[in-house]
């Protein structure tokens, strides 16, 4: 069964509609990246999605029921959207218990979470004096306590140090791995290269792109060609048509022609090349691509 089914989702505050017209799905067994620029709408669909906030307009299951008609919740979906949203005042311990007891929950979970996100040796500090990775893992541990099917994370390696990000990163693949859905939503395309299976793209609240990761680094963005080759090399591939910008350690990034062109164009020169390595679209790349038209704030080039 489809865990999360969103239909024809539509929220407006006020003029504004944040979410448009929104329709997609979350499997379970995959991490499913949520992606737009800033002003897109994910968090408001996040929080439609848990009923936090109410649509105007069409629907959210998860798992075939809405939110507000789940027994127990926190069994059924754990959601991350704000990391500072916990008592100051409170232990780590002590936060996940009020929780697991609210909840109707078995207490020895607190532990096992507090073991699984690396949080027993600060398990009776007070959160008040966590640094924002330290509230990210404790949120994270809070969505794992009910051991639910679901998971839902807006921005979890926000504050988080580079062995922190890896660990979210491996814990999202261990998550999917044992059958569960995860929705992710993340600005670090990187990350998300290297965790998402799926993708759903957003701009200006409506659906742009859901794919698989490969498939949208395939059909958009533009390849590239690293040559590594002397630097007059350049005004000739520019006056064959190509696109030339320059690369790390005396490269040239090539677009407008392809590995096979810029051979035979050497040769014709008789120009010697050290590399001509062709290069896939990043992530990035095919992100900024396909939401350029929807993005909230440009600058200029520099």
């Amino acid at each position: 069964m489809t865990a999360i089914d969103v239909r024809g989702l539509t929220k407006r505050y006020g003029p504004e509609t944040v979410v448009d017209d929104l329709s997609f799905t979350v499997e379970p067994g995959q991490v499913t990246g949520f992606l737009g620029p800033n002003g897109a709408g994910k968090s408001t669909t996040m929080r439609m999605i848990i009923g936090l906030a109410a649509p105007d307009r069409g629907t959210v299951t998860i798992g075939g029921r809405r939110y507000q008609d789940l027994p127990v919740p926190l069994a059924e979906v754990g959601a991350l959207l704000d990391a500072g949203a916990v008592h100051g005042g409170r232990t780590a311990h002590d936060h996940l218990l009020a929780l697991a007891v609210s909840n109707g929950l078995p207490k020895q979970r607190v532990g096992e979470v507090l073991a699984r996100t690396g949080l027993e040796g600060v398990a009776r500090r007070r959160a008040g004096g966590f640094s924002l990775g330290m509230r990210q893992r404790l949120g994270i541990a809070a969505t794992l306590l009910g051991d639910p099917r679901v998971l839902i994370f807006d921005e979890p390696i926000n504050g988080l140090d580079p062995e922190g990000i890896r660990w979210v990163r491996d814990l999202m693949r261990s998550l999917a791995a044992e059958g569960r859905a995860v929705l992710v939503s993340s600005h670090l395309m990187s990350e998300m290269a290297q965790t998402a299976d799926h993708l759903i793209v957003i701009g200006r609240g409506r659906l742009i792109a859901d794919t698989a990761v490969s498939e949208l680094t395939r059909t958009n963005g533009e390849s590239t060609v690293l040559v590594r080759a002397p630097a007059s090399f350049a005004p000739q591939l520019v006056a064959a048509g190509a696109t030339v910008r320059e690369g790390l350690e005396s490269t040239l990034l090539v677009s407008g022609l392809t590995a096979a062109d810029i051979g035979q164009l050497a040769s014709y020169h008789g120009v010697a090349l050290s590399e001509l390595t062709p290069q896939r679209p990043s992530l990035e790349d095919a992100f900024m691509e396909l939401t350029r038209d929807s993005l909230e704030f440009q600058g200029a080039a520099a």
